[in-house]
């Protein structure tokens, strides 16, 4: 047995490198069922990001249907989500760079299914009876916002035809088995869909259009989220009428809840596609629900209305798929010790088969740190959650005496949440001797929607202090270093980075990857989703300017008393690359340590490896330079304006 070196934490040798994680893992993002064919949708690192849609035939084999250059990824809500879609054996799907739709089989090369022309398509659904798709377009061809509209596309000649327009965004559109009906989610502005949306349906006439459309649920104060058609012809759908998004269905005209409970069956509507249940028949429904931020798979009988837990070692479930007529079940899933997987299930015997995981990688559990889960006091006598890791290497410990840095995260969204799956970029992290505390802060989904709207009018300030408080509740309890606490954040959790930096002393530094720092120029320059979310989150832009300069850290440089790191795509049309260089401009002129790091190509969020290797490699070594500890593995160096010499 190898002996246990003695060395600082942040110092310890680690085989998860940031090489091992970009060259080996690959993002899983979407299932699909077709019979016994099965389909998901993968990003890969090593070839720039490109989302690539992958076929395994009943047989076993293992194809990938998008050859280069295809990049299967719509752009509708920039977010996108809801990029392909299968029917007997033909994926239809959209293409990045052009954002047209192609169709494709197994042995085939993909063709256009689109006009050459400025629109965007996500959310598709096939018409059977009518040989078409519906889906959500993105009309970019006129002046000012993008126009949203449900449209039909023929599939013999691409043809479209708008079913539902008029509204500021749709999502969802969903045919009945019989061909016979449709139904569809909508919001306007300001809201946004976890805010409040309205489900609909019509009937679809002899010419395909809708007829009789009636509002079913939902309005400005409940959001609802995916409607489904069960295969007897029932909608389905879940609300978040009493506090928690739980499931429904709409018999006889009248609404059923199935399952009442403090509970979450639903998730904010950030990207199309999501689905947190699928029919096994007409009267069983596999589901993934959220409880204390933790998702567990249950197996409902809608007519006694027991839930059956359905026992795997999962913590995260997303993108359940079914096929009805075989009862097979399909997901991406994951938990504390193993990396996300495309798993089939069969909910009968409970055999599970992993059928693509994103990276068998063979790390030694010794190396991994299990997440705890944490319960925190915050303001006003609440209490706020989170994930805390604490350093955990095999080969190495601490000095006597010493304790852990601590990183904190606090996501993005910002109302989206952290989960405790295997993520290896905080394995990184600790597997080196930091601890690390992932933060569900006020506003975060997963603990019903008052939790969700503890952020309404205080973003910058309630995340802030629950990111504060959760790490001097982990000082106060001596499990890590209260003069080394760390904040770190990409997007929305940058803000929150920027803003704990600006208006908290708490933090002896941080890194931003593509986080806001102007919040009025966020509000001013952002795309049509996100163009008024910012109202419900602080205040209506521009007539309270003055909250907007008061949260943002741009303007309160004068508060930053340590060195700061950014990461920043220059092509990033939700957060512009200007804000990250005005405050890093900034910094620098102040005399803080500080380091911008640009990537060409990259937009919100690294999809290319070695960018994604950069910023890993980069946060790292800017945090050993700041506390003075000797990186075990080289790193290339980055330059720290008024650390380094000129």
């Amino acid at each position: 047995m190898a002996q246990t070196q003695v060395a600082p934490y942040g110092s310890w040798r680690s085989p998860i490198s940031s090489d091992l994680i970009v060259r080996g893992v690959v993002g899983l993002k979407d299932t699909a069922l077709d019979g016994d064919d099965v389909y998901w949708l993968e990003s890969r690192p090593g070839e720039g990001g490109r989302s690539v849609i992958v076929h395994r035939s009943p047989d076993g084999r293992v194809r990938d249907l998008t050859p280069q250059p295809f990049n299967a990824r719509t752009r509708v809500h920039e977010y996108g989500g809801g990029d392909f879609v299968v029917h007997d054996g033909t994926v239809y799907f959209s293409n990045f760079d052009d954002q047209r739709l192609y169709s494709v089989s197994a042995g085939d090369n993909p063709e256009p299914l689109t006009a050459q022309i400025d629109h965007r398509y996500a959310n598709m659904a096939v018409d059977v009876v009518r040989n078409r798709l519906v889906a959500v377009r993105e009309d970019h061809t006129g002046d000012g916002e993008p126009v949203n509209e449900i449209v039909a596309i023929d599939l013999g000649d691409g043809a479209e035809r708008v079913l539902v327009s008029g509204n500021d965004f749709y999502s969802s559109p969903r045919v009945g088995p019989d061909g016979q009906s449709l139904a569809w989610l909508t919001w306007n502005h300001p809201n946004m869909p976890w805010d409040g949306t309205e489900l609909w349906t019509a009937g679809l006439g002899e010419d395909g259009a809708p007829v009789g459309a009636e509002r079913v649920e939902g309005g400005p104060d409940e959001s609802v989220f995916q409607p489904e058609w069960s295969p007897d012809g029932t909608l389905h759908f879940v609300s978040d009428r009493t506090g928690w998004w739980n499931l429904y269905r709409l018999r006889a005209g009248a609404v059923e809840p199935l399952c009442p409970m403090e509970a979450e069956f639903g998730l904010p509507g950030w990207a199309f596609g999501m689905s947190t249940y699928a029919f096994l028949s007409p009267t069983r429904i596999a589901c993934a629900s959220i409880e204390r931020g933790v998702f567990r798979l249950g197996v409902l009988d809608t007519e006694t209305g027991e839930l059956a837990e359905a026992e795997t070692p999962y913590s995260v479930i997303s993108f359940l798929r079914s096929d009805p007529a075989t009862g097979g079940l399909l997901f991406i899933a994951g938990s504390p010790t193993e990396s996300s997987a495309v798993v089939r299930l069969d909910t009968g015997t409970g055999e599970r088969e992993v059928v693509r995981r994103a990276g068998d990688l063979g790390i030694d559990p010794g190396y991994l740190s299990a997440p705890e889960t944490v319960e925190f006091p915050t303001e006003g006598g609440l209490t706020a959650h989170g994930f805390f890791y604490p350093p955990a290497n095999k080969d190495h410990a601490a000095p006597e005496g010493e304790l852990p840095p601590l990183l904190v995260l606090s996501h993005g969204g910002p109302t989206g949440m952290t989960l405790p799956n295997l993520d290896l970029e905080i394995q990184h992290r600790t597997s080196r001797g930091f601890a690390v505390l992932d933060v569900n802060y006020g506003g975060s989904t997963g603990y019903g929607r008052e939790y969700r709207r503890r952020l309404d009018g205080m973003w910058g300030v309630v995340d802030v202090d629950d990111c504060a408080n959760g790490a001097k509740y982990l000082a106060g309890r001596g499990l890590v270093d209260g003069g080394r606490l760390l904040i770190a954040g990409g997007s929305a959790g940058g803000y929150t980075t920027l803003c704990a930096l600006a208006f908290r002393d708490t933090f002896a530094a941080g890194a931003s990857h593509y986080g806001v720092s102007d919040a009025a120029a966020l509000a001013e320059e952002t795309h049509k989703f996100e163009s008024r979310y910012l109202d419900g989150l602080i205040g209506p832009y521009p007539e309270r300017a003055d909250l907007y300069r008061e949260r943002s850290p741009i303007h309160h440089t004068e508060g930053l008393s340590c060195p700061v790191i950014f990461f920043q795509g220059l092509e990033d049309e939700v957060v512009p690359p200007n804000q990250a260089q005005t405050m890093f401009e900034a910094l620098k002129e102040k005399g803080l340590p500080v380091a911008y790091v640009p990537f060409e190509g990259e937009q919100h969020g690294f999809r290319r490896a070695e960018n994604i290797k950069r910023a890993l490699d980069g946060e790292l070594f800017f945090y050993s330079r700041v506390f003075g500890f000797d990186l075990a593995d080289r790193v290339d160096p980055i330059r720290i304006e008024n650390l380094d010499a000129p």
